[in-house]
Parts: structure tokens; sequence; C-alpha cells
């Protein structure tokens, strides 16, 4: 009998993460020409020396040990969840590491978690749908075991800790949806449609269970189902300009000029799965790519990088690459957890 090689999901996503994070950490901020400059030709961009990440992975692993640490208490739940991740976003906060361009929102809403007192949905942005919170959801798409509302609940709760505009938690959601599909081996031809009728059977339900009174906060929606339809109305408006891009693939072409800049939280998925639609069997140049583009590169390519390793596994990655990126046995560690 011949013995199948497993996938391993898990680990292929949170090192392909890590990568595109550190490709795309020293080109953010910078456009296509100033990038080509600096790098030479986009298909032939190196992995910086050191691999030094960004927030982005950072929070990922944040999250991560959060959801390591309420794994003992049984199912996932809102209570068991919040205060462990919420304890890891601040010590994060405090952190002498946090010296990596953190986004404000992320910033402002842990200073306010920061006062135990405080109830977490009077710290959440809900003005803020930043990019930050699906950038760091990754680990939400690998856990395995939860059920579907589990895994949703759980995204939008740690969205809504810092970032708690609708589109915002619709787009985490989404993130750690797509996650999930490709490692359970969806095929990539297909993920923008199920994506998509997802977002429309969800589009009006309201995770009052893990949300609570947030959709409050806000003064312009006037119900629970009105606030989050917002949200995923706006990730619907990016998954049409995703498909529309995708009908005329133009690999040479900046995919922000199409999908969005990726500061915003749906055009950082939609970005984002562009990069990685375009070479689906070629995870490196889906990193180059995403690391090669006028917007927020570094989380752009994180999320690509996830998505590609997901779908291929950590084998693609070189093992020159995989050895020296910041954090790698920390990212090697919860990879295994959750492939095992």
């Amino acid at each position: 009998m011949t013995l199948v090689p497993r996938k391993r999901p898990a680990t292929g996503a949170l090192i392909g993460l890590a990568l595109g994070d550190a490709l795309g950490f020293p080109t953010e901020f910078n456009d296509v020409p100033s990038i080509l400059a600096k790098t030479g030709p986009w298909r032939d961009m190196a992995l910086p020396r050191p691999a030094i990440v960004t927030d982005d992975t950072q929070m990922t692993l944040a999250l991560a040990r959060g959801i390591r640490t309420a794994a003992g208490g049984g199912r996932p739940a809102p209570g068991p969840l919040t205060g462990p991740i919420r304890e890891e976003f601040v010590a994060w906060y405090h952190s002498p590491e946090n010296n990596r361009a953190p986004g404000n929102t992320c910033l402002r809403a842990c200073s306010l978690l920061n006062d135990p007192s405080r109830d977490w949905r009077d710290a959440s942005q809900t003005g803020s749908k930043g990019c930050g919170a699906n950038m760091r959801v990754v680990p939400v798409g690998l856990v395995p075991g939860w059920t579907e509302e589990e895994r949703a609940g759980a995204a939008q709760l740690q969205s809504a800790l810092t970032h708690g505009h609708p589109t915002a938690l619709a787009a985490s959601d989404l993130t750690a949806r797509a996650v999930h599909l490709l490692a359970q081996g969806t095929e990539v031809t297909g993920l923008v449609g199920q994506l998509r009728s997802y977002a429309l059977h969800h589009r009006t339900h309201y995770h009052e269970r893990w949300l609570g009174d947030l959709w409050m906060r806000t003064a312009s929606d006037a119900t629970p189902e009105s606030f989050i339809a917002r949200g995923w109305d706006e990730c619907l408006s990016a998954l049409d300009r995703l498909t529309a891009a995708l009908r005329t693939p133009s690999p040479e072409t900046d995919p922000c000029l199409t999908t969005g800049d990726g500061w915003i939280a749906e055009e950082a998925l939609a970005t984002a799965l562009q990069c990685f639609l375009l070479f689906p069997e070629d995870p490196l140049t889906t990193l180059r790519r995403a690391a090669c583009t006028k917007g927020d590169s570094d989380s752009i390519a994180c999320l690509a990088g996830a998505f590609a390793g997901a779908h291929l596994g950590p084998d693609v990655w070189p093992r020159d690459w995989e050895g020296r990126i910041e954090y790698r046995d920390d990212l090697l560690s919860f990879g295994a957890l959750w492939d095992a």
C-alpha cells in the first residue's frame, strides 16, 4: 500500500502567511515603480535577510495563543474565548517587539482593553474597517472540529475586540471561511462562488451570542440585521470586483488597480484572493505578486500566502525561506497542533 502524504494545511497556511508578511514588509507604502527600482523584476523578488515580519504575524500568533488557551474549556464559546484573546492582544500591545508600524485602530482598542473593568464592546472601534482584523483571523479557519456557527462567531468576535465595523466583522468571517475551505480541499475554481453564496446566506444573520449588543454602539442602524447587512454588502461588492478582474486576468498589472489597495478589510481580502487565484499552483509567484503592489503589501501578501499554504501545504515553501522566518518555532508549533 502506498502512503499518501498529508497536506498539513495549517502549517502551510501559517508559514505562508509569515513569508508573505516578511516579503511585503519592505514594500509597504511604496508604489510599484519604487518597488521595482529596489527589488528588480517582481517575479524574482527575494525574501529579505533577515526575514522580519510585522504586526500582522504577531497578532496572528496572539490570536492563536488565545485560542489554544481557551481550548481546555471545551466547545468554543464567547465567554471562554474572549478573555484569553483579550489578554493576548493586550500583551501584544505592551510588548517591546510591538514596533512594526502597527495600525492605529489596534493600538487604540488595545489601550482601552487594557482596563480589565471595561466591557470589550466599549473598547471596540465600531467606525473602523481597517484590514487589521482579517489579516490575523487565519487561525480561526484552521482549528479542526469547529462548527460553521462556532467558526463564524469566533471570527467576528476576534475582529470586534478591535475593529467593530460590520464590514470588518464580515470580512474576517469570510477570510476564515476561505482558509477553511482551502484547507478542506475545495477546488480553487469554485472558491469565489462558494464565498459569495456564504455571504448571501449570512447577510442578515447577526451573531448576538458572540457579539451581544455591539450593533447598538453605532447610530446609523435601526436593527442588528441592518447593521451586519452593511458589512456583507460591502464584501459582496468586493467579490464582484474580484470576479470581474479574474474574468480578464492580467498578471503583470498591479492587482490593487482592480480590487483595491487593501488598507480596508474587504479590499485586503479581495486583492489577496486575486493574487492567489492568478497563480493557484505557483505559491512563490503568488507571494511576489502580492508584495509588489501599491497598497498594503504586507497584509495582502500575508493573506495570499495563507490561502496558498492552506491549499498546497507547507512543502511548497523553500526550505531556505521557511528556515529563517521570524517566529518560525511558534508558527510550526501551532501548525502541528492543528494538523494533528
